[in-house]
């Protein structure tokens, strides 16, 4: 990509007079500029903050066409109604189509009246639709919801695991990756997934000042309830209550609606026609409480949402910071209420992504793709018997450990030299239960955070790779006056808040919190672990890298 430098003025003057911004937020100029001046980019900003902004300032500055990945067909109409006719105009491609509707957008991409094109990652395996976009030669390829591509992530897509052979196959253009929220473990994997090259990492605050963060427990399910209805009662404006099945929405819906609340259920239960009502009915100024599952997540921009009751614990902090942040987006004051049963601290899932794959099905396919020498995914997946996206996972562990290599026409070949299909497989399982070793520490981070006596905002902070030493003075504990000192921390071990560390079993990591008497320390391969203070002064667990 013929790389060229831009100054912060020509962008805010581009922002000013295309988007009439008055200004650039933090993170935008710098990431612009590196986008412009070739470089891959990973963007990690919180909800609001102008991440679409971004790559509509980016693609303009380069010229040409602007790929866009984008995992719902309502975020890719949203964002073609806002650029509409300027910065050169955009079109999506997605399934609900017609033929004639397709060819017409790839006509105008090919005569350059369009220059953004929005895409869902499974119309990227369309051959078709793959080679028209090839032949525009895309000059940056984003990814939005980049957080997608992982399992750490909580809206896990096999769908984006084929991402980076497809975007080799668009030529091997620039790329951008987009997420609201992502934890190093998080960051780490989208830039190798993606190949990213060298890439730009601008991450900015996770600090939301004006959200209040509090968490209320309860003895039994009956008692999170009664809080939970009363809590939504009481409270003022628009508001949402995330619960974890259909079921429980409609009923939560009922009794809210006995107690004179205006409710409306959201889930993926419902007709388009209904989510679209409820839908619109949140976006409007009167207030309601919408009670939905995480069907009712990505791409929901209502600025005044006041509050955000979970009525039991995401899978993890990455969850829960992406759905209660959805809270007070215009800036004033909102509060998020985390509600959970004293026997039963754990998440509502473990793990987002798929069921665990076997040594025998992994087997399987190795010895199909090592027979073969090179097979297409779709004749492998009716040689098997195995929906398309399941084997989107297998073949996906298979190239992690080095045995197949997977192409952007749909293509898995046989790397020479790799040992035996069983072999293989045994390599791939390993690797996969030594990740999810590490990927229960998330969970085990969302426990802490409902059982912590320090501030809440520090823990959440210190999940993202963000330790601060002072408390937030806006959650529940700071409230109360209980959140409890530092404790021993770089005094008493010589570790300062944020050093890097190295243990003997987990490798080197970085020191992320210190509470009274226990140390948290973010391992780059062993995850997120809780140490004793006093273990590791009387042991000599760590050592300074």
């Amino acid at each position: 990509m013929l790389a060229r430098r831009v100054e912060d003025d020509q962008i805010r003057d581009l922002a000013r007079r295309e988007l009439g911004f008055s200004g650039l937020r933090p993170g935008q100029g710098e990431a612009v500029c590196a986008v412009v001046a070739g470089r891959d980019v990973l963007v990690v900003l919180p909800t609001g903050s102008g991440k679409s902004a971004i790559y509509q300032l980016a693609g303009a500055l380069l010229g040409g066409v602007t790929v866009v990945v984008s995992p719902l067909i309502a975020l890719q109409r949203d964002q073609v109604s806002f650029i509409g006719d300027r910065l050169g105009g955009a079109a999506e491609l997605n399934s609900m189509m017609t033929d004639h509707q397709r060819a017409d957008v790839l006509n105008a991409l090919k005569t350059g009246a369009v220059r953004f094109v929005f895409v869902a990652p499974e119309q990227l395996a369309n051959a078709e639709t793959r080679g028209a976009l090839a032949a525009v030669c895309p000059r940056l390829v984003v990814v939005d919801e980049a957080h997608c591509i992982t399992s750490w992530g909580h809206d896990f897509r096999p769908e984006y695991l084929r991402l980076s052979e497809f975007i080799e196959a668009l030529g091997g253009p620039g790329v951008l990756a987009l997420t609201a929220t992502a934890s190093p473990p998080i960051r780490r994997e989208i830039v190798e997934r993606l190949r990213l090259r060298d890439p730009l990492e601008v991450v900015r605050g996770f600090f939301r000042p004006n959200i209040h963060l509090s968490v209320s427990t309860a003895p039994d399910l009956a008692a999170v309830r009664e809080g939970l209805l009363d809590a939504a009662t009481k409270a003022n404006g628009t508001g949402l209550v995330y619960v974890a099945t259909q079921v429980e929405s409609e009923e939560l819906v009922a009794e809210l609606g006995e107690r004179g609340c205006q409710a409306a259920a959201y889930h993926a239960g419902l007709h388009a026609a209904e989510r679209a009502v409820v839908h619109e009915r949140f976006l409007a100024t009167e207030p309601i409480v919408v009670v939905a599952t995480t069907a009712f997540g990505m791409g929901i921009d209502a600025p005044h949402v006041r509050f955000v009751l979970h009525a039991d614990p995401p899978e993890s902090l990455d969850a829960y910071y992406q759905e209660f942040g959805r809270a007070g987006r215009d800036g004033q004051s909102a509060w998020a209420r985390l509600f959970h049963r004293t026997a039963d601290p754990g998440a509502r899932r473990f793990f987002a992504g798929t069921a665990e794959a076997s040594a025998a099905e992994l087997q399987l396919v190795a010895e199909e793709v090592h027979k073969a020498g090179q097979l297409d995914l779709q004749i492998l997946a009716q040689r098997l018997e195995v929906f398309p996206t399941r084997l989107t996972i297998l073949v996906d562990l298979l190239k992690q450990c080095g045995a197949v290599e997977a192409g952007g026409d749909g293509t898995v070949t046989w790397r020479s030299g790799t040992p035996s299909p069983r072999a293989a497989a045994a390599s791939a399982v390993a690797a996969q239960e030594a990740y999810r070793a590490a990927e229960r520490t998330r969970t085990e981070m969302m426990r802490h955070y409902l059982e912590t006596s320090s501030c809440r905002w520090r823990s959440v902070l210190a999940y993202f790779g963000q330790p601060v030493e002072e408390d937030c003075g806006r959650c529940d504990r700071c409230d109360a006056g209980g959140s409890a000192s530092q404790g021993a921390g770089p005094t008493d071990l010589g570790f300062a808040l944020g050093s890097r560390v190295r243990h003997g079993e987990w490798g080197e990591g970085q020191v992320i919190a210190f509470e009274a008497d226990t140390m948290t320390v973010l391992f780059d391969e062993g995850g997120y672990r809780t140490l004793s203070v006093a273990l590791v002064a009387a042991n000599g667990l760590l050592e300074a890298v």
